[in-house]
């Protein structure tokens, strides 16, 4: 446990801000994962998931909960497989 008060302080910062960034995190995860289901059913939807939950990883990349390159990856992984998902579905 640390004694300095800046470092106290500090660490209930790290925590709070750690809280935070667990629920973007999450939500980008749920985003994800609803989007390809979604593709791989073949559903209506699907456009607006993708929309959505490529809005949630800009907005993670926006508050620095990711960096910027790993939201690109990610989005561009993203659509690469919804797309896949959907080319498969229509066959």
């Amino acid at each position: 446990m640390a004694n300095i008060r800046s470092q106290i302080k500090r660490n209930r910062q790290n925590e709070r801000r750690r809280l935070r960034n667990k629920g973007v995190r999450s939500e980008i995860r749920t985003r994800s994962k609803v989007a390809v289901t979604l593709a791989s059913t073949g559903a209506e939807e699907t456009a607006e998931a993708l929309r959505l939950a490529v809005k949630r990883i800009d907005s993670a990349a926006a508050k620095g909960v990711i960096h910027k390159n790993q939201a690109a990856n990610r989005k561009s992984r993203l659509m690469r497989r919804v797309a896949a998902l959907e080319a498969a579905s229509s066959d």
